[in-house]
């Protein structure tokens, strides 16, 4: 039994090891895509405001003056800078760091939104692994236990509801809930920029006039966060969110008119598609994905077949006849 349990944890240290060299690449890999996000991020937000200038509210652009104008642009590409750079900060895994002000309540808001994307992302990675499983012998046995199924779906993990906390999180690399519990907080601290710097640029266009004084806040964000959950490619010109809304006459509560509104609403399917290096990069981490699944699942099978092992030999040791 002693050999048996050497030879398991042999196995566990080899897959450790592996899914150390897998975090090594899927921790490249997020390095080289924010590099690519940050500046396509930059130019898709200037398109946005662009649209937004000349095609959706141009005569309210007009009636600035120039100095207003460049005032205006000015803000937009500074806010627009900033953003990139917090992108590209991302990458420094020592220090994860969170804009308490800024970023905890939209953080909180998109933890919904995130798990919604990765399971979609999950569904594209067991698309292309399903032929590569089908070649293999399988790892673990068919019939599974009720805990050891949950231990390997990833996509249920909880996520910590105070993400404060891991400003400076580093996790374990050798262990795939730790390295994936990684990845999905980077993923959440990347919807979360985009957010902010959406409403950032909004807030530029409402203070000059561009977009209405009384947008109403609710019901742009609930717009905002149903459209990226959809997963479809929204009609019209990208990361614009076109709302037509209900608004009630102050004067005479009983009439009503309808009224469209459109604003800044940077989403992360359209920026990547608008690049084909970033949609190349974002395709890499999804097979970097892919394998660490699989390693995964064979890395619970063999902590579970450890753990069965180890009470054998306790209960034999233990077992004394009366």
């Amino acid at each position: 039994m002693a050999r048996a349990i050497e030879h398991i944890e042999k196995d566990i240290a080899a897959l450790s090891e592996a899914i150390a060299g897998i975090a090594k690449e899927l921790q490249a890999a997020y390095s080289s895509y924010l590099h690519t996000l940050a500046p396509v991020m930059r130019q898709q937000l200037i398109l946005a405001s662009y649209y937004l200038c000349t095609q959706g509210y141009p005569s309210k652009f007009l009636q600035l003056s120039l100095s207003q104008r460049q005032k205006l642009q000015q803000g937009i590409r500074k806010a627009s800078q900033k953003a990139a750079e917090k992108l590209i900060s991302l990458t420094d895994n020592a220090q994860m760091e969170v804009d308490d002000a800024e970023q905890r309540d939209i953080l909180l808001k998109y933890l919904q939104q995130l798990e919604i994307r990765a399971s979609q992302e999950e569904e594209e990675t067991e698309k292309e692994m399903m032929e590569e499983e089908e070649e293999l012998e399988p790892e673990v046995p068919q019939a599974e236990s009720p805990d050891q199924e949950q231990g390997m779906n990833y996509q249920k993990i909880p996520l910590p509801l105070n993400l404060l906390s891991l400003k400076t999180y580093s996790p374990d690399t050798s262990n795939p809930v730790e390295l994936l519990k990684w990845q999905q907080q980077t993923e959440a601290r990347i919807l979360a920029n985009l957010k902010h710097i959406s409403s950032e640029v909004n807030n530029l266009l409402k203070n000059a006039d561009i977009l209405p004084s009384k947008l109403p806040q609710p019901i742009l964000e609930a717009a905002a966060i149903a459209s990226e959950t959809s997963g479809e490619m929204m009609p019209g010109p990208p990361n614009i969110l076109n709302l037509v809304i209900e608004v009630e006459n102050e004067e005479d509560s009983e009439e009503s008119g309808l009224t469209q509104i459109m604003a800044v609403n940077l989403r992360l399917g359209e920026i990547e598609f608008a690049d084909s290096k970033l949609s190349s990069l974002r395709k890499q981490i999804r097979q970097i994905l892919g394998r660490l699944h699989k390693l995964g699942r064979q890395y619970q099978h063999k902590q579970r077949e450890l753990s069965i092992a180890e009470a054998e030999a306790a209960w034999r040791a233990s077992w004394y006849e009366e």
